[in-house]
């Protein structure tokens, strides 16, 4: 199945089945109004859902064209992003000139989750001297999770995958990092993929908790990164399985992969600029790219061989927020 969520009926939107093609929608109003509550009643409303699936294929349905999409959920009551590519991580502490972290466990970290902007939405800071940068990442959307739930148990609560561009202002990261106690200011609000869909849906390309595609990433009409998802460190399972090691995960919890990235990363780009001047200091003594400014864009997307882009793309602009 594909699900989206439409930008009407209050601050949740109104839930909507989406067509493989992409081309017709349904309203799920009959079934669950918001993505929020199909997720929260999952295991009774699952049949229900892939009923109005099937009509989608049928024929029935109105046209996508023109409609807008908010995030499939505009508000969720936990995000959690991890760190699951090596490679990314390794760059990242030559870049900030953090210490090398041991990992025997993910690394993961609990983020603002009140607010996904939109696939097309605006993307509002105050300055661009903070250093605006995207993050391509591939995410999941759970059910209810019990604690100490085991990494094989809990494939069964992963019910859909999403793209996530998991804004990050660079500037004020690496102080923050330093502290040891968190971000807050360095990680705003990230944005989601139109499409939130069923890991059965992309068949083959869902393997070992691990999305088997790449993550294509345009930086101001530019390849900037085409990086393959199967490179993760852990699997979505296990990233489940370590978040719910102390505490029950809420249905609607969203957990991403972190930048997505691969070791050949010179050859086929990054999905993040930090990572680019990572690549740059290495190999010429000092970063060349620079942060994003306002009026740049970028899009997100990640195609199975056969058909347009899965998830739907994220496209948007940066753009000043006066305060």
């Amino acid at each position: 199945m594909k699900l989206a969520t439409l930008a009407e009926g209050g601050a949740d939107g109104t839930l909507v089945l989406i067509s493989k093609d992409g081309e017709r929608y349904l309203k799920a109003a009959n079934v669950a109004k918001t993505l929020q509550f199909a997720i929260d009643n999952w295991a009774t409303l699952e049949s229900d859902l892939l009923g109005l699936s099937q009509r989608l294929e049928q024929g029935e349905g109105e046209e996508v064209a023109d409609i807008t999409f908010v995030a499939p959920l505009p508000r969720a009551w936990q995000w959690l992003d991890a760190s699951a590519f090596r490679s990314h991580g390794e760059l990242m502490e030559k870049v900030f000139g953090i210490d090398p972290v041991p990992q025997t466990k993910p690394l993961m970290y609990q983020g603002v989750s009140d607010k996904f902007y939109g696939p097309t939405e605006d993307v509002y800071f105050p300055t661009e001297e903070d250093d605006i940068d995207f993050e391509g990442e591939f995410g999941i959307i759970v059910d209810e999770t019990p604690m100490g739930v085991s990494p094989e148990e809990a494939k069964q609560h992963i019910k859909l995958i999403v793209l996530i561009n998991d804004w990050s202002l660079r500037k004020l990261a690496a102080p923050e990092m330093k502290t040891g106690f968190g971000w807050v200011q360095a990680k705003p609000a990230c944005s989601m993929s139109p499409l939130a869909v069923t890991p059965d849906t992309l068949g083959d390309y869902w393997r070992d908790g691990r999305v088997q595609l790449n993550l294509s990433v345009e930086f101001n009409g530019e390849t900037f990164g085409n990086a393959h998802g199967g490179a993760m460190g852990y699997g979505f399972h296990e990233l489940v399985a370590h978040a719910a090691a102390t505490r029950d995960l809420c249905a609607g919890t969203v957990i991403g992969s972190g930048t997505v990235s691969n070791e050949n990363y010179r050859e086929i780009g990054s999905s993040c600029i930090a990572e680019r001047r990572g690549i740059e200091l290495i190999d010429l003594g000092a970063p060349k790219t620079g942060f994003m400014r306002f009026g740049d864009s970028v899009r997100m997307s990640a195609s199975l061989p056969d058909s347009a882009d899965h998830f739907g793309v994220i496209e948007q602009k940066v753009v000043q927020r006066d305060i």
